[in-house]
């Protein structure tokens, strides 16, 4: 995997969250490669045809954000980060953490591989309170 540039991380970085926001599924999608690979355990809930985390390529992953703004709206975060990222030119890590100026949020760390700037592969690790509240979506199910 290549280096990337400072502005093509900042960029993902920035971006990411713009189109979370406003969920705009897809400007989202854009930041993917075609053949990326996303984790998370939020798939369980959304998708709940679904047996593993884990999707493969834009046809899968766009499903998953389709049904999650459609779903869950802004339930599972305030959508809350400091603004500090790690890279390392081909790795992107951030956290939206539990504690923000308004109060408590859902808490997980994003860590994309990043290839010729678009988001190769994507693991979202939940923290207790966003392992509580998917415990509680899947309750609802």
């Amino acid at each position: 995997m290549t280096e990337n540039t400072d502005a093509q991380i900042r960029y993902i970085y920035d971006r990411w969250q713009t189109t979370i926001v406003q969920k705009d599924v897809d400007g989202l999608i854009a930041l993917y490669a075609e053949d990326a690979v996303f984790e998370t355990a939020a798939i369980l809930v959304t998708l709940k045809d679904r047996k593993a985390g884990v999707l493969r390529g834009k046809s899968e992953i766009r499903p998953f954000f389709e049904a999650g703004f459609r779903k869950l709206g802004n339930e599972l975060a305030n959508w809350y980060r400091t603004g500090l990222f790690y890279s390392n030119g081909r790795q992107l890590i951030w956290e939206y953490p539990r504690e923000t100026p308004k109060g408590d949020q859902v808490d997980l760390v994003e860590v994309m591989d990043i290839a010729d700037g678009l988001i190769a592969h994507h693991r979202v690790y939940w923290g207790w309170v966003g392992f509580q509240t998917l415990v509680g979506a899947l309750n609802k199910a």
